[in-house]
């Protein structure tokens, strides 16, 4: 029925100025907004060329899982560059850390992880895979 068409990810942030000062400045990606007063909305475009649609709501709870992963072909520098752009990494008690705060995976996932937050919350990850 839906394999035709191109669907889209959106979610909620408590912020939609600071939001888009985070996607479009601090993580590079190509941020556009749209509508008005309620209604106003961020459309994100990441470089596979999908949209993912961020929009306001007051009540706003993060997410308890991550929204995001950028795939990276070498986590060491996307790390230390989150870091220079003042993004600071996650660390999750059930996980082992290295001192860049990223953890090494064994056989079945990403090689690397290493998440971090937007403004409002939200998980997002960088990732390097096998």
């Amino acid at each position: 029925m839906f394999g035709q068409t191109q669907a889209f990810s959106g979610f909620a942030v408590d912020d939609l100025d600071a939001a888009r000062r985070f996607y479009g400045e601090t993580l590079g990606l190509r941020v556009e907004e749209s509508g008005q007063g309620d209604m106003r909305m961020l459309t994100l475009t990441l470089g596979s060329g999908a949209l993912v649609f961020v929009y306001p709501k007051e009540t706003h709870t993060p997410a308890t899982f991550t929204l995001l992963n950028f795939p990276v072909d070498d986590i060491e520098s996307a790390v230390d560059e989150l870091r220079r752009r003042g993004v600071s990494l996650e660390r999750y008690p059930e996980f082992d850390h290295d001192e860049k705060g990223v953890v090494r995976v064994g056989d079945g996932g990403p090689a690397a992880i290493a998440w971090f937050t937007d403004p409002a919350g939200n998980v997002l990850s960088v990732l390097q895979e096998n």
